[in-house]
C-alpha cells in the first residue's frame, strides 16, 4: 500500500493510481490495495472480485 492510502478515495468510482506495475505479468497494483489484470478483472483489498470482460467465442474475429 502507498503512503497516501488515508487520502485515496476508496470508492470503486473514484481515480485511482498505480504503485506498481508488472506489465510482463499482466497486473498493476493501485493505491488502494486492488490489483487489476490486463484481461480487465480486479481483485480487491476485501477480497471481493470484478470478472474480466470477455466476448463469447462466436463473436470473437476470425483469423485471417
Amino acid at each position: 500500500m502507498c503512503s497516501c492510502r488515508s487520502s485515496c478515495p476508496a470508492s470503486a468510482t473514484a481515480p485511482r493510481h498505480p504503485v506498481a506495475a508488472h506489465p510482463e505479468q499482466g497486473w498493476t497494483l493501485l493505491c488502494d490495495g486492488s490489483i487489476v489484470f490486463d484481461d480487465s478483472g480486479e481483485l480487491h483489498a476485501d477480497g471481493s472480485v470484478v470478472a474480466p470482460c470477455r466476448l463469447p467465442a462466436d463473436r470473437l474475429p476470425a483469423a485471417a
